[in-house]
């Protein structure tokens, strides 16, 4: 019987029984939250993202970042330099091999991290769960990312 279950919700038509529009909905609705948030320290969504990254660990090559992000160059690249005109970043060419740059964070980039300490904070309260419901939320999360990128891959 849960068989027929399944099928049923995922041959409905409605709105609200789309996971797509569920994610849509809330993505759009945190990153709201965000908005303000990152408008205080001078940076955007996507900005945010990538000194995450290089707040956890710096330096990075590009094609690290880009992995971690699962953001192509083309998207990636104007982010950069605009984080770099922003002073948060400097982009360096690798000695040993010049085809890798490096993003390495400036002492402005540094500085900025104390800025943003309160943001998980503020988020964390927009949520409205538990400690426990955001790490099964995230877990969820993680693995309907790791299922639909295999499936997409294997659907090529």
């Amino acid at each position: 019987m849960p068989e027929r279950e399944e099928v049923a919700l995922s041959s409905s038509l409605l709105l609200e029984d789309q996971i797509c529009f569920s994610l849509y909905a809330a993505s759009r609705s945190v990153t709201a939250v965000y908005r303000p948030l990152l408008d205080r320290i001078g940076l955007t969504y996507p900005q945010y993202l990538v000194m995450l990254v290089l707040w956890q660990d710096a330096p990075r090559a590009i094609k690290d970042i880009s992995a971690a992000l699962h953001l192509d160059y083309g998207t990636l690249t104007p982010l950069l330099k605009r984080l770099e005109a922003l002073g948060h970043i400097e982009r360096q060419r690798r000695f040993d091999d010049e085809r890798t740059v490096t993003i390495r964070l400036t002492e402005g980039g540094l500085t900025l991290r104390s800025e943003a300490l309160d943001v998980p904070i503020e988020i964390s309260r927009a949520l409205g769960l538990s400690a426990a419901e955001t790490a099964t939320l995230q877990g969820l999360l993680r693995r309907v990312t790791a299922s639909t990128t295999e499936y997409a891959a294997g659907r090529r």
